[in-house]
């Protein structure tokens, strides 16, 4: 079902996202052929201005925060928020302050670090974040922007699970050091949500075990809260004062300017990341450079067989703009952790013709 508000208090037309998601683009028509096996989601926002003020006109479809799905790396935009929000706190540290994690010898600032989890989905750089708030600081502050449901529980890319968190060892200058304690937090409880347990099977140490994988213990950021925080960071002039995240203006221009920029703005190779690397929407089915006159402020995911986009998306030559969250499912054979996903035959392509499709949108219908 899809569902429309433009705040007004009346009941709206269904046509935008209908329109979208009826698209003859045939990488979106064989998904909306099954939406159910797919488990997808959309939130598509409209973005209404008339002088400093913003209006926003979210639709949804199948949108369910009741319903799980793997929120993969998203999580680590929040988590790279709450560390510049943490960062704010302090007096001692700043974004380029340079930092490890005892025992390791890779050195790197905050403001690195950011980077690299939006320019490529880092996921060390993502775990050092981690290590620098830990999961009761990051789910606290989750819960004190009011977006919606959301737990954090454990790092990602390699399995640890312990909750205290590892030492960081930050420079004070050049030469001096400082260590900081380790931050003890509680540890995870189940969720209970509708599509916990899926698939038939999973494979661990090498066999197949005939059973639903269990997503109980793992991390949980719904679409709707995906989108909230990504709305509180756009725009936070519609949100009350306590519900936006703390950072300073200059902070926010950064932080704007990590989500956006592409991997090879970031010094990494074109070859082996090209710009759709982590911008699904629009160009993650190809190698071709994004326009300069369009930019997009987003966080991917990937993991499990689930994909989930979530992102501000501007086109100044056509004077358009737009928010999109949407996340996929492809899994065809139902097992968990082989590595046989569908991402490049019919996920990436839908989130790539999804964002086409409404750009369109947008350029037909111009918001005024």
């Amino acid at each position: 079902m899809v569902s429309g508000c433009t705040g007004t208090g009346r009941q709206t037309d269904r046509d935008p996202l209908e329109t979208i998601l009826a698209s003859d683009d045939p990488a979106i028509a064989r998904v909306m052929a099954d939406p159910d096996k797919f488990e997808v989601q959309v939130r598509y926002t409209r973005i209404f201005r008339n002088g400093d003020s913003v209006r926003l006109a979210p639709y949804d479809y199948r949108v369910d925060a009741t319903s799980y799905h793997y929120p993969a790396s998203t999580v680590k935009f929040p988590i790279a928020v709450l560390a510049l929000e943490k960062l704010a706190r302090l007096d001692s540290l700043d974004r380029h302050t340079r930092y490890y994690i005892e025992g390791d010898s890779v050195e790197e600032t905050f403001a690195g670090d950011i980077r690299a989890v939006f320019a490529v989905s880092d996921n060390h750089a993502n775990n050092r974040l981690f290590e620098f708030l830990g999961q009761d600081a990051i789910n606290a502050g989750l819960a004190e922007k009011q977006a919606g449901p959301a737990r954090i529980s454990h790092r990602l890319g390699y399995h640890r699970d312990e909750t205290t968190t590892q030492p960081l060892v930050v420079y004070r200058n050049d030469t001096v050091t400082a260590q900081s304690r380790p931050i003890q937090n509680q540890p995870p409880k189940r969720l209970e949500l509708t599509g916990i347990r899926k698939g038939f099977g999973y494979m661990e140490d090498g066999r197949l075990v005939e059973e639903p994988f269990d997503f109980g213990l793992k991390n949980y950021l719904p679409l709707t809260t995906l989108d909230g925080l990504l709305k509180r960071v756009v725009f936070p002039g519609n949100f009350p004062e306590g519900q936006r995240f703390r950072i300073t203006g200059e902070q926010r221009e950064f932080l704007l300017e990590a989500m956006s920029r592409l991997p090879r703005e970031a010094g990494y190779e074109e070859a082996l990341y090209p710009d759709g690397y982590c911008k699904f929407f629009m160009f993650g089915d190809s190698e071709a450079r994004i326009p300069e006159t369009v930019r997009i402020y987003n966080k991917v995911g990937f993991a499990y067989g689930t994909l989930t986009d979530c992102a501000y998306i501007t086109d100044r030559e056509n004077d358009v703009e737009f928010l999109l969250a949407a996340t996929i499912l492809v899994n065809e054979n139902g097992v968990f952790n082989d590595d046989q996903y569908e991402y490049e035959e019919i996920g990436i392509p839908f989130l790539a013709a999804l964002g086409r499709a409404a750009h369109a949108y947008e350029l037909a219908h111009k918001a005024n």
